[in-house]
């Protein structure tokens, strides 16, 4: 008895100090200064310089285009997600391991690659892009939609991987109930398994939405990076600056980025903490 109380007061990695300061160390080095630095390097610049650079024609459309085509993407996700999530965990069918292993082949595939490919087979010459422009003179690459395809392409994985574990976890015995008491499947599913759903829901749709406005190495190629027909990305206009040595309009850019992704890191998070304290309620 006495063993279990000492080992269960004492540390699997001993060293508080040591590893606490290792964490504190390699935090700092690989985020915080970096971030610390696009704040330096933006407060360089007068407010008058910073709002003349973020306000800019192209820059604002840059910032229309990226996070209107990535919230777009980031619904038709959550859509999809939610079917795709569904099948996974609910069905039974062949290949079913190697399906559920594509879901996640966005992650490991490198994003120039999956840009190039997409730009071909949706080019007006191209496997699906052809027909399209050929039948009904539709454009997919170089235009927003072609940019809409390649961020859901990214981010159907974030979606699909924040259902599928609360989808393994619901009972069955909730559905049971409402037909138990005359739910349709309709009224069923919106009414019972979509509430359950909604907070991991939501944080696959802000993991998506915030993946797609950052992206770069697969909307690059798709999107044309026409200005005039203002498909060109906030991640381009960046990569633009930096390459004329502009350093102080890159990083003021970047500032507004980094805005963005902590508000939509901080919703995910808040979204986080109230399904654990309603599962702890449970």
């Amino acid at each position: 008895m006495a063993k279990a109380r000492k080992f269960r007061g004492g540390r699997v990695i001993p060293g508080f100090g040591l590893t606490f300061g290792i964490t504190i160390a390699m935090l700092s080095i690989l985020i915080l200064i970096p971030l610390a630095s696009v704040l330096f390097q933006s407060f360089r610049l007068s407010p008058s310089e910073f709002w003349g650079i973020i306000s800019m024609p192209n820059v604002k459309h840059a910032f229309a285009t990226s996070i209107g085509c990535a919230f777009i993407a980031a619904v038709i996700n959550s859509i999809f997600g939610i079917m795709l999530a569904w099948v996974l965990v609910r069905y039974e069918f062949p290949c079913k391991r190697i399906m559920d292993g594509v879901i996640e082949l966005p992650f490991c595939l490198p994003t120039a690659v999956a840009g190039i490919t997409l730009s071909k087979m949706y080019s007006t010459k191209g496997e699906i892009g052809g027909p399209l422009f050929d039948w009904f003179g539709l454009r997919i690459s170089y235009t927003h939609v072609g940019l809409v395809i390649a961020l859901i392409f990214i981010g159907i994985p974030f979606v699909v991987r924040a259902i599928q574990p609360v989808l393994e976890k619901l009972d069955s015995q909730y559905e049971e109930a409402a037909y138990i008491l005359g739910a349709s499947r309709r009224k069923t599913f919106f009414k019972v398994i979509i509430p359950e759903l909604r907070p991991a829901l939501l944080t696959g749709f802000g993991l998506a939405f915030a993946r797609g406005i950052g992206e770069y190495g697969s909307v690059i190629y798709i999107s044309g990076n026409n200005e005039k027909e203002h498909t060109q990305v906030v991640s381009y206009i960046i990569m633009q600056k930096l390459n004329y040595l502009e350093y102080e309009s890159a990083t003021a850019i970047a500032l507004i980025m980094l805005i963005i992704s902590f508000i939509l890191l901080l919703f995910i998070n808040i979204i986080q903490i109230r399904q654990s304290r309603r599962t702890n309620n449970i």
